[in-house]
């Protein structure tokens, strides 16, 4: 039997810049998606466009794509819940985004998911299809809205999520990123001090025929190790960090321990712990108010947690909570909860206005956080400071001194 001739695929669109002059006279240009160089003539002049040069987008640099970032997703939600809350239906909403988004890999996804949603997929089928960007969490929440008519309102809770959750992470981030920073220029200056400086002064004093003092004499021998060594050095500090980041990926046990040894540091411990908590509530109160059952939003408040001490917490107080047990004892239970947090449960399960308190409890430790971060800002300065004094003004001094020796001796 004769197999059938395969379907040839339909030509995927492209980017086209063009020029031309519109019905005033004026030159005019921009950029437009279509199938070919003549579409988009044809597009244009029915517009009122004289079309001139159409040619296709250059691909970026080294023509890699863009990667889509958090910041795309928030964006596209806030504006999917404006043009759907005006009345626009959604696959005009999702193509009015995608034809003015400047990222081509956010463009085609958005692309993609208007077709699904042309073809009769739900909105949230259709977005489940890219988990690394629409989470568990995002789906179920338009999954909610399109089944109870709300999709604008949820949307724009899940924007508000987003944008409050993304807020909190750049702050920890910003507090790690000083200090990590002094740290690496520190280990690469002390590096080129020891395998390139400190040696030519070693064989400058030693032509005077004098001896070098202690101090001296034992940073030269340090400065030696790294000449012939440094591959070794450098070598276990990058693999061991590999190591590590792999080992964290894939073992369980891995997260656990980094996580809860990340949570024991000193005041960044805390600020660790806060934000994982203000993400909690924050999580757990907008599924809440979207009505989705407590069992089900613990489970997607648990993968949005970005902590797995308070991931399996959470995956315990879900467990307590599928027999029956009320929310509050269920999370005293797991020791990870401040009391204040209890407390705001409490009163949350007793007057029905459980979302309401986990969105205090949430705003609440948002402006810990900033406090947190501010404190610890100022509080490393001088640590860092006496830190790089340390490092560098010994091996100053010790190559001073014996120019010290040799003018006490003249």
């Amino acid at each position: 039997m004769a197999k059938k001739p395969a379907v040839a695929n339909k030509k995927k669109n492209q980017i086209y810049i063009w020029n031309g002059i519109n019905r005033a006279g004026k030159k005019v240009k921009g950029e437009m998606e279509g199938q070919s160089p003549a579409y988009v003539g044809s597009s244009l002049r029915r517009q009122g466009i004289k079309p001139g040069k159409i040619r296709k987008k250059p691909k970026d640099l080294f023509g890699r794509a863009r990667k889509i970032t958090t910041k795309d997703i928030t964006v596209f939600t806030r504006q999917l819940a404006t043009m759907i809350a005006a009345g626009i239906p959604i696959a005009q909403s999702i193509d009015i985004v995608a034809k003015g988004h400047d990222n081509p890999s956010m463009r085609d996804q958005l692309t993609a998911i208007r077709l699904d949603v042309e073809s009769g997929t739900s909105l949230a089928i259709a977005l489940g299809k890219y988990p690394v960007y629409y989470n568990e969490l995002f789906t179920n929440l338009v999954d909610a809205g399109e089944q109870s008519g709300t999709l604008e309102n949820l949307l724009d809770k899940i924007a508000t999520y987003l944008e409050k959750t993304e807020a909190i992470k750049s702050k920890i981030k910003s507090s790690m990123f000083y200090p990590a920073a002094i740290i690496v220029v520190s280990i690469v200056v002390t590096a080129i001090l020891m395998i390139f400086v400190i040696h030519q002064f070693e064989r400058l004093f030693t032509g005077f025929g004098a001896d070098l003092p202690a101090l001296t004499a034992a940073v030269v021998a340090v400065s030696y190790f790294f000449q012939d060594y440094w591959w070794i050095i450098f070598g276990v500090l990058i693999g061991g960090v590999v190591l590590i980041a792999a080992s964290y990926k894939r073992s369980e046990k891995m997260q656990h321990t980094l996580d809860r040894l990340l949570l024991k540091i000193p005041v960044l411990g805390e600020i660790i712990k806060k934000g994982t908590i203000a993400r909690f509530s924050r999580t757990l109160a907008t599924m809440f108010a979207a009505g989705v059952p407590l069992v089900d939003a613990l489970a997607s408040v648990a993968g949005a947690s970005g902590n797995r001490v308070y991931y399996d917490a959470t995956m315990a107080v879900r467990s307590e909570v599928s027999t029956g047990t009320h929310l509050e004892p269920a999370m005293s239970e797991t020791g990870v909860f401040t009391n204040l947090v209890l407390q705001m449960v409490a009163i949350g399960e007793e007057s029905g206005e459980l979302d309401t308190m986990l969105n205090k409890v949430a705003d609440f430790y948002e402006a810990e956080v900033d406090d947190a971060v501010a404190a610890m800002t100022s509080l490393l300065e001088p640590f860092i400071m006496v830190f790089l004094g340390s490092l560098i003004g010994t091996m100053v001094v010790a190559m001073y001194l014996p120019i010290f020796k040799m003018a006490a001796v003249f």
